[in-house]
């Protein structure tokens, strides 16, 4: 065995986050030793206790964004065609909370296209979380943007238990990817929706053109900032934006990522989103194998995921539903 692998093996059962110079090294050998980097990251995942989990979204107003993230459809300064709306009436919302609880999930999350809220989006969401939770008992996470502690905890004041704010990508490559807001203003807003009291879920999208040194720079970040969840997220090519063009990552390196973020992130939920089913086709139940402990399952923000029973259905088989 590698002595890197070896050193690992040794820190288990009381795994300590991977530093980002031996995850290079472990970068250097996923090509012949992938099996065993995903088995060790498969026993952090169990020695750390962390739940397997599922959740759920709903676009809850879709397109007309003001930015210019290279990767999204929704930013109105790209062509790529998406639905455009307004934010979805409370009965809507309230239904899909209804639906994915039936489903058994366990997270439902409204996103919002946007850089940030308005004020009376904001009112008419929490209207209709107080009314969610009231009604189901399924966990509920809010994805509208840069927001204010303030709105923050209006939010948890409502019912929200999570927020989703995603980095993207790390510091040093993040201009390469939008220009008309900052890292900082990312990094910023995570940290006080922390303060807020509110499970941080902030992660990012890999094969946007990034190398991986910055991959590993970013889950440096993660870990700095304490997010409770990293949501690791595949990029799918949309035809009208700049990166409609961009290769994406093959299966091994997905899988090879998947393994080492968790290596680097012991004590963080590792959920697998968009871009599951084009990077992973088949192989995606070994996200589990590699480390994750969670999947948003059914359709994303303007690309269909899988059929939701299917995805079911796997985590049930595994023994994880």
């Amino acid at each position: 065995m590698h002595q890197i692998l070896a050193d690992i093996l040794r820190n288990i059962p009381s795994p300590l986050p991977l530093s980002q110079q031996d995850a290079l090294g472990l970068v250097q050998l996923h090509e012949r030793h992938l099996p065993d980097i995903m088995a060790l990251a498969r026993l952090h995942t169990a020695q750390g206790g962390r739940e397997a989990f599922s959740c759920g979204i709903i676009n809850a107003r879709s397109g007309r964004c003001s930015e210019d993230c290279a990767f999204c459809a929704q930013s109105a300064r790209h062509k790529a065609g998406v639905r455009e709306y307004a934010l979805l009436p409370e009965e809507t919302l309230l239904q899909r909370a209804l639906d994915l609880t039936e489903a058994g999930l366990d997270y439902f999350g409204i996103v919002t296209s946007g850089a940030r809220p308005s004020g009376r989006d904001l009112e008419r969401i929490c209207r209709a979380a107080e009314r969610i939770t009231r009604e189901t008992p399924i966990r509920l996470c809010a994805s509208l943007g840069i927001i204010s502690n303030k709105e923050a905890t209006a939010l948890k004041q409502a019912g929200f238990t999570s927020y989703h704010h995603n980095l993207e990508c790390a510091r040093s490559f993040f201009s390469s990817v939008c220009g008309t807001h900052s890292f900082e203003e990312r990094a910023e807003c995570v940290a006080e929706v922390r303060k807020a009291g509110l499970r941080v879920c902030s992660g990012g999208i890999f094969g946007l053109g990034e190398s991986w040194r910055q991959r590993l720079e970013l889950a440096a970040t993660l870990a700095e900032l304490r997010v409770d969840s990293v949501p690791v997220n595949f990029l799918t090519p949309i035809a009208g934006t700049p990166l409609e063009k961009a290769p994406g990552l093959t299966t091994r390196e997905a899988l090879a990522l998947v393994a080492i973020l968790r290596l680097m992130l012991p004590e963080q939920d590792i959920v697998i989103c968009g871009g599951r089913g084009r990077t992973l086709g088949e192989w995606d139940n070994a996200v589990f194998f590699a480390g994750a402990n969670g999947i948003m399952v059914g359709d994303y923000l303007t690309t269909s995921g899988g059929m939701l029973e299917r995805d079911l259905g796997m985590l049930r088989l595994l023994g994880l539903r």
